[in-house]
């Protein structure tokens, strides 16, 4: 899951298993996808307090991710 564009940083890309691929084979669907949403609520929150539009593209990557994530045919 995820594709390879990294915001804020590469501290993430550098892991053999992402993070969110643990987490989305340990979750089901719907608390994966609360993980993501989640993340798009977070991240535009506290855009102007801290990250600005860093945080903003952060947001925009979880929201790709949620809805790759919601369009992807379940078994």
């Amino acid at each position: 899951m995820g594709d390879s564009k990294q915001v804020g940083g590469d501290h993430y890309s550098k892991m053999a298993v992402q993070p969110w691929d643990v987490m989305r084979s340990c979750f089901t669907p719907a608390a994966f996808a609360g993980f993501l949403t989640g993340n798009v609520i977070k991240y535009v929150m506290r855009a102007n307090a801290k990250g600005g539009i860093e945080d903003l593209k952060k947001a925009q990557h979880y929201l790709d991710e949620l809805i790759r994530y919601l369009e992807e045919p379940k078994q």
